[in-house]
């Protein structure tokens, strides 16, 4: 026995079915079902703005005007290649600037100034920090022996002697500056133990 299914009821299940496969419950062109499209989750670019010109002034002036500007990414490093900190920005001034003034960029772009004491002169050209990434010694000698404790692997196995002849202990290691060192420069690290030999800053390599 036949079973007729009234029109109304019918056109309820076919809208039903429509919606079930739309669950945005739209339609596209024609009254064709929506198709609907992944957010684009990219994260938005913040608006261009000038980056300030802040060499020449104390540190803590440089992150202040850069701020002022929009900036809010910035970071600070020894344009001396010392590798020591700028715990108080003060006593620090800026010699360069990662990004050149008056360039128009995102404000969330990172601003990295290389900068000295306020004592110190600016360096010509800053001291590049030592790279193992190739697995060979860099040549450490002039640099710090704090930066060239970073470039090795934390596993090595380091030892640094005072070459003054006055037999210090090197415990403030940004203070000290390599003379010489073993394995040479070149020479294949391969997990081998790394001798420094050292003065401090300001005294010269016996």
């Amino acid at each position: 026995m036949r079973v007729r299914v009234p029109a109304v009821v019918a056109s309820a299940v076919l809208a039903g079915l429509l919606t079930a496969c739309d669950p945005d419950g739209g339609a596209g062109p024609a009254g064709s079902p929506a198709v609907s499209r992944p957010a684009d989750d990219k994260p938005a670019t913040e608006a261009p703005a000038a980056v300030p010109d802040v060499v020449g002034m104390g540190l803590q002036s440089a992150q202040d005007t850069a701020r002022e500007a929009g900036f809010h990414v910035l970071t600070s490093h020894d344009a001396l290649g010392r590798d020591r900190m700028q715990v108080l920005d003060r006593n620090w001034k800026v010699c360069a600037q990662s990004v050149a003034a008056g360039r128009s960029v995102p404000t969330d772009t990172p601003l990295d100034f290389g900068a000295v004491k306020l004592e110190e002169s600016c360096p010509a050209k800053e001291r590049p920090s030592p790279d193992t990434a190739d697995g060979r010694m860099p040549d450490f000698t002039g640099g710090s022996v704090k930066a060239a404790r970073a470039a090795l692997d934390s596993a090595t196995s380091l030892t640094v002697e005072d070459v003054s002849g006055q037999g210090r202990w090197v415990l403030v290691e940004s203070n000290w500056r390599v003379c010489a060192q073993d394995p040479a420069a070149g020479t294949e690290i391969k997990g081998r133990p790394v001798a420094l030999r050292a003065v401090k800053y300001g005294e010269s390599c016996p």
